[in-house]
């Protein structure tokens, strides 16, 4: 049911969300609150599909308030803009990734680091400002404050352009921090999923040399042919992994499974960085001997503050880093989110929110 606050805000909106942990999704009547003085309000025409939507439609991180509508790489026109909104106008092509607030007071606030404010308001399933909840991309609109809307360029595809608000970000943003966006270096990516085959765009339009390692032989063939990967590892397989000991710059791992590290930090030269965007629920082992043999680092890194994120769409717009994406129905999502489950899509979905989200008032 909403809240008192929420039966008040003047503008009817409708979506998809569950209800429950059993993360069934179906439509929801609810309603966003009028477009304030430095609000933008957009139609919602497309919405990736992010593993951690599934994590929290199925309330398995244990901090899901139901009813949920999730979502948060939407991309859609900017319909309406607050008086004292100067970034944007009618008509603009525009995204909102997985922050629609923040304290812009703190340190991190201050440095653009937006993603890393102890107070951060998550696009969805969070308190507002208002003490509402947030409301995702699985629906037909959406309002926020300027500072978190993001621009998108003309040459970039609605479509394309959605998940690289988080699972662009997320690897783009420490492969510049971790000075791994230099040309001629040699980068491994552990996992080809969502994050990882952005990895591997990113790397290689930075000019890197990409070595894929994975438990999945079978997608050998389509990460050299079709994504262009320098090397591929099978991580179960001992004499490919021993072979190349020693020969990585860095790797960027974005597998949340339990995983072994040893053999990811032996991959990596002296001085190399194993920088973790994955999120086991089980803590990891962490061997301290073979860092201090090489001066090598382990790190971790979670999407990036909003300036990053419009340089990134930028970047990406110039140098044609494009999603690999299946485009679905809305209808479509629950099936789609069983699939997530397996791993069974190449390598992103986004729900076509503007054709097919019908409104049910």
């Amino acid at each position: 049911m909403a809240t008192e606050a929420e039966l008040e805000h003047p503008r009817k909106a409708f979506g998809w969300a569950a209800r429950n942990a059993s993360g069934l999704l179906s439509p929801f009547n609810f309603s966003r609150r009028e477009t304030g003085e430095k609000d933008v309000r957009l139609k919602v025409l497309y919405s990736g599909v992010c593993h951690s939507d599934l994590h929290m439609i199925k309330n398995e991180w244990g901090e899901t308030t139901f009813p949920i509508v999730p979502g948060h790489e939407i991309t859609g026109i900017v319909t309406e803009v607050g008086s004292k909104v100067q970034k944007f106008k009618v008509g603009d092509n525009v995204g909102v990734g997985s922050l629609v607030g923040s304290c812009h007071s703190c340190q991190d606030c201050i440095d653009n680091l937006e993603n890393y404010c102890p107070n951060p308001i998550l696009t969805y399933g969070v308190e507002d400002i208002d003490g509402t909840m947030t409301y995702g991309g699985y629906s037909d609109s959406m309002v926020a404050d300027e500072h978190f809307v993001i621009n998108i360029p003309d040459t970039l595809p609605l479509d394309v352009a959605a998940p690289l608000l988080c699972a662009g970000i997320t690897v783009y943003s420490p492969l510049l921090y971790f000075g791994l966006d230099k040309p001629g270096l040699n980068i491994g990516v552990v996992g080809l999923g969502g994050l990882g085959h952005m990895a591997v765009k990113f790397a290689k339009a930075f000019g890197a040399n990409v070595t894929v390692i994975s438990t999945s032989p079978n997608k050998k063939e389509e990460a050299i042919q079709h994504l262009g990967v320098d090397s591929f590892l099978i991580s179960s397989d001992h004499d490919q992994m021993n072979a190349a000991i020693g020969t990585l710059d860095g790797i960027i791992d974005t597998v949340s499974a339990f995983h072994p590290l040893s053999p990811l930090i032996g991959l990596l030269k002296s001085h190399g960085k194993l920088v973790m965007l994955g999120a086991p629920v089980k803590p990891l082992e962490l061997p301290v001997f073979p860092l201090l043999l090489g001066r090598k680092i382990v790190a971790g890194s979670h999407m990036g503050g909003l300036k990053e994120t419009q340089e990134m769409i930028d970047f990406a717009a110039k140098h044609n880093v494009k999603p690999e994406v299946e485009v679905i129905p809305i209808d479509y999502v629950n099936t789609a989110m069983e699939r997530l489950v397996k791993a069974d899509v190449k390598y992103r979905f986004v729900i076509d929110i503007g054709n097919t989200l019908k409104a049910n008032f």
